[in-house]
């Protein structure tokens, strides 16, 4: 996120709309401050652990950024921000155990730095923690941000479930290819939105199109995470390029060369995606030029590009000034500009 640093200030009636930087820093310092140090440590302990591993924590920063273009001071909207990423940290915890997986953002697990069971439990009480926090507001907007997280996380389950269940499956369609990834990941970045909203009081279509706005962006996002894997320089990408395709995950760069691809080509990538060499670096670069011969990277950089215009058409929508729409428009322009 440190292309985003570059953002201009933009001054609006109630609250000055600050860098992308500065809400990283306003939160990260509010987080530090609610440690807890408590009895049982074996519970409290992997939670502050997980959540001092840093991170872009972009949800809590659109939860502030959408409080202040809605005319509310981001302080107002710092225990949503917190409930959020909380929340998506709870998501991770019990994600990387379903995963077996060993390292998250370059350091242990929690269940690998402590043990299964204690991930399970850490990740619970952080749920619940989630919800504890938006106890600090009151009735009216308790109410409205409880019931958005209710459905953003039952949503997220319903994503996650989908992927699990598309692994061990031949005839995934891309409608729900699309749906999986738009609930494991687009409706948590549009609920972050919506709650800068809620907390700032505003009207009910302004909330729904800001929702929309961080839904679709979300999308953009996901799907330029797939294609960024095959294509994408590593350097600036930030992950090991080819990974899905190692992992033989079906993404939509892998769903749209099977949709495209010849009876020859399918059957190639088929077998391509039954096997597990010990050096994957050949398997990756005949799995990306079927990406290319198929037509499949050109269509995801189509449906990238659709994405985020359809996000940036809810923009003018909204009932801000201009200056705001700029602001949300850069942030969504910084956001996908990554290297491809």
């Amino acid at each position: 996120m440190d292309h985003m640093k570059s953002l201009v200030y933009f001054s609006i009636k109630k609250a000055t709309v600050q860098t992308i930087s500065e809400y990283q820093q306003y939160f990260s310092e509010y987080l530090e401050r609610q440690y807890i140090s408590k009895e049982p440590k074996n519970l409290y302990e992997p939670i502050s652990y997980i959540l001092q591993l840093g991170g872009k924590r972009l949800r809590p920063v659109l939860v502030l950024m959408s409080s202040e273009i809605f005319g509310t001071s981001y302080t107002k909207a710092l225990d949503a921000a917190l409930a959020v990423e909380v929340f998506h940290n709870f998501s991770l915890i019990h994600d990387d155990i379903m995963d077996d997986a060993p390292l998250r953002r370059g350091e242990e697990t929690v269940h690998e730095k402590w043990d299964l069971n204690t991930g399970i439990l850490s990740g619970d009480a952080m749920l619940i923690r989630a919800y504890q926090l938006f106890e600090n507001y009151d009735s009216q907007i308790f109410k409205e941000l409880a019931q958005l997280f209710s459905i953003t996380a039952i949503q997220v389950c319903e994503g996650q479930q989908y992927d699990i269940d598309f692994e061990t499956r031949e005839n995934v369609t891309i409608a729900e290819y699309i749906k999986m990834i738009e609930f494991k990941t687009a409706v948590l970045v549009g609920a972050a939105l919506k709650m800068g909203a809620i907390v700032a009081g505003v009207g009910d279509q302004e909330k729904a199109l800001i929702y929309d706005f961080g839904r679709l962006l979300g999308l953009a996002f996901q799907l330029q995470d797939d294609y960024l894997d095959a294509f994408g320089d590593p350097k600036s990408f930030g992950k090991q390029v080819g990974g899905d395709i190692i992992e033989n995950k079906k993404t939509f760069l892998f769903l749209k060369a099977f949709e495209h691809g010849t009876p020859k080509e399918k059957k190639e990538l088929l077998g391509l995606f039954s096997l597990n060499p010990e050096n994957p670096s050949q398997k990756i670069e005949l799995v990306k030029s079927l990406y290319e011969d198929t037509g499949a990277r050109e269509l995801t950089r189509k449906e990238i590009e659709k994405y985020t215009d359809k996000a940036f058409s809810v923009l003018k929508k909204l009932d801000i000034t201009e200056d705001r729409k700029v602001l949300l428009r850069s942030f969504g322009e910084n956001l996908m500009n990554r290297s491809v």
